[in-house]
């Protein structure tokens, strides 16, 4: 294993002297060349001014500020860029983000798992089928999810449909948040169609009829208009799995020296690849972006710290958020030495809880499920802690749709385990449906609320 090489050493291809977990074995080597040379021609995704200002608005959420709310997708699919599906998502996360807004009194940075989220990690390289084995599926970005040989063989030139595919939804996520999507004067747009349990539906209502009176008074009172009302942005995240994906994208700055990954706002590291003498650490140090590490059990203060001064030698505020991901039985443990160590380091992170990843669970058929009670009771350990630790919990991290599925157990219609083979779409993990989601919107009103009530006493 190399030595760690200080900051200044880095390029953007400096990733390539370390070992790099969880990178698909691509049997022609020169096709992934030319593949990764000609997306270094192509149009960036996103802009660095778009990514500065993310940057600082994380810093805000670290000191209580703002609250970042991330979800969407565990894998998206080339098959789903619909405009139904697209819009869908964002409904969900709109509907969200208005309780938030409404219940916590700040405003939400609204990140989807969006417009590139098309690489997933696995457990292991290969599957096993009635005899035949196979690679094993990584995403829409390698290879596709049928089981066969031409299938689930790693393809570079997947790459340029994960880009095309990323522009396009982008652009009409774009064109939905800029063209009155979120405009509260339109109700319509705000359709509560998912959602079949009266009393969410009810108290989601009333936040909106409220906004809206309130809304009409200020229409009444003044005679300028309420400014972006009718405009809302969506920043787009990915895991940054792929790292000749990323590399092509990460261009300098035309006022600076500075390198940003392009292809996306805030990319993350996962719990599988987040060694400090590793690819993807050596590639994340050397980027502007905001960064998302993902941490749970087997992280230590003794290795989180040399980490965070591994990717953030210089105590960059809004440059490190840190997605903590240990399960409903092990937060406790795991979670709370590490908040001391940070406070001691000196680092300023974001805090944000992944309540998803450490809750999975596999049940009958071999099913892989979550409980939203064990969702819903990590997040609400994780706001415990935090406070008990006078830090502070800033976001959430969720895999979601809008889709009507039934992958995860429990909520509010109270999903069994026989319902699961009822709408079950996922292609990897199990995500919440847009009803489940807005109940765990609710739920952190409601935690919060009790947090600063107990305080006040």
């Amino acid at each position: 294993m190399p030595s760690l090489e200080p900051v200044q050493t880095w390029t953007r291809d400096s990733w390539r002297q370390y070992e790099a977990e969880q990178q698909p074995a691509f049997d022609d080597k020169k096709q992934l060349a030319e593949v990764v040379e000609e997306l270094n021609s192509k149009p960036p995704l996103v802009t660095p001014w778009e990514i500065d200002r993310l940057k600082g608005q994380i810093a805000q959420a670290s000191i209580g500020n703002r609250f970042l709310l991330q979800g969407g997708d565990c894998a998206e699919l080339f098959s789903e860029c619909r405009p139904d599906i697209i819009a869908n998502r964002l409904k969900v996360l709109l509907q969200m983000s208005l309780v938030l807004v409404y219940g916590l009194r700040m405003p939400v940075i609204r990140v989807g798992r969006f417009a590139g989220q098309y690489a997933k990690p696995r457990s292991s390289d290969t599957e096993e089928n009635n005899g035949e084995i196979f690679p094993s599926y990584r995403g829409d970005i390698v290879n596709a999810p049928e089981f066969g040989r031409q299938a689930r063989r790693p393809a570079p030139e997947r790459m340029i449909k994960a880009y095309e595919y990323s522009a396009i939804s982008l652009n009409y996520i774009r064109a939905l948040g800029e063209g009155g999507f979120a405009d509260l004067n339109h109700p319509e747009n705000w359709d509560l169609g998912f959602v079949e349990h009266d009393e969410l539906r009810r108290e989601y209502q009333g936040i909106v009829d409220s906004i809206l009176e309130a809304l009409k008074f200020m229409q009444a009172v003044s005679s300028n208009p309420i400014g972006d009302i009718d405009r809302v942005s969506f920043y787009t995240s990915h895991e940054a799995l792929l790292l000749p994906y990323e590399e092509a994208f990460t261009r300098q700055s035309e006022h600076s020296s500075k390198a940003y990954n392009l292809s996306t706002h805030f990319p993350w590291i996962g719990k599988r690849t987040n060694q400090i003498d590793g690819a993807h650490i050596e590639y994340i140090r050397g980027i502007q972006n905001p960064i998302g590490i993902k941490i749970g059990s087997g992280m230590t203060p003794e290795t989180l710290i040399p980490l965070l001064d591994r990717v953030n030698a210089n105590h960059e505020a809004g440059k490190i958020s840190l997605i903590t991901r240990f399960g409903a039985k092990h937060i406790e443990k795991g979670l709370r030495p590490l908040i001391k160590a940070v406070q001691t380091s000196g680092h300023t992170v974001l805090w944000t809880c992944d309540p998803m990843h450490g809750n999975t669970e596999v049940v009958g058929n071999d099913v892989k499920t979550r409980r939203y009670e064990n969702i819903l009771s990590e997040l609400e350990q994780a706001f415990d802690i935090h406070a008990d630790c006078g830090s502070i919990l800033g976001g959430v991290h969720l895999e979601l749709t809008g889709e009507n599925v039934t992958e995860c157990i429990g909520g509010a219609r109270g999903l069994k385990e026989a319902d699961l083979s009822r709408a079950y779409q996922s292609e990897v993990d199990p995500r919440l449906n847009g009803e489940q989601a807005l109940e765990l919107a609710f739920a952190i009103v409601r935690k919060q609320r009790a947090m600063r009530q107990e305080a006040s006493v």
